[in-house]
């Protein structure tokens, strides 16, 4: 269970890294599970193209427009993505974050995240609320490092409290990324701060956390998993990609 503390420290960051929360032989089995499926594309997957991000191939024809960046439905791929997702420590997490009855989206994130050496591109500064549509930007998202991750391999960057910040629309752009050529948005900028982590840490972070990342510079993939979480009183507005897929109540 989560320490009062850690409680606090996550509604005050918007954030919080849970050190050595998974061994090291489930992350090495769900890395060898993602590279399995890569060799057979297996779908549903996001290519690098696809998210026209600076850096990123114009098309999936063209040079590097093959490269993944995603392995969509991780929960549906197999059973021990969705027993980790749904059960045991990380749902009793949750349910102190959210509350009585808590469910995974499988709308959004719900995937392993496969950031390949050649072709990714940068992430800029986000909401993922900015796309999601629920009753309230009120979600917790669950990233996994299945191996280490620096700057170099392209960890989050975070913006500790942004959560709570009241941006104005001209701070951002028509795909409402925070803009970094705005003279008014550096003092925010400058708030930048990495989360490295190790092989099994988890990573906890508000759907209204200003986020990031950089490219993958070294020669290996790496590697994690994501999924996001509501409460169950913070409904998705019906007829929205939120509400596409069915949700998954946890235990």
């Amino acid at each position: 269970m989560l320490t009062p503390e850690q409680i606090l420290e996550f509604k005050q960051s918007g954030y919080l890294v849970l050190p050595g929360f998974s061994d090291a032989q489930f992350c090495d089995a769900v890395v060898a599970f993602a590279k399995r499926e890569l060799e057979q594309q297996a779908m549903p997957i996001e290519f690098e193209a696809d998210t026209q991000y600076p850096g990123a191939p114009s098309s999936r024809t063209a040079e590097g427009g093959a490269t993944a960046r995603r392995l969509l439905m991780a929960s549906a791929r197999h059973p021990m993505l969705l027993d980790w997702a749904t059960t045991g420590a990380l749902s009793t997490i949750l349910h102190q974050l959210l509350g009585p009855e808590v469910l995974l989206s499988q709308a959004h994130h719900n995937c392993i995240m496969t950031k390949q050496p050649a072709f990714s591109s940068v992430t800029g500064w986000h909401r993922d609320s900015r796309y999601w549509s629920f009753a309230r930007a009120d979600l917790v998202s669950v990233w996994l490092a299945l191996g280490d991750e620096q700057v170099e391999n392209g960890c989050l960057l975070v913006l500790p409290g942004s959560h709570q910040w009241a941006i104005d629309a001209d701070q951002l752009d028509a795909s409402q990324f925070l803009r970094t050529d705005l003279a008014k948005n550096q003092p925010l900028l400058d708030q930048v701060r990495p989360v490295p982590l190790r092989q099994g840490d988890v990573l906890l972070f508000h759907s209204n956390l200003f986020h990031a990342a950089g490219r993958n510079t070294t020669d290996k993939t790496k590697f994690s998993m994501v999924f996001t979480y509501r409460a169950g009183d913070n409904l998705p507005k019906a007829g929205s990609r939120s509400a596409l897929k069915a949700e998954i109540l946890l235990d």
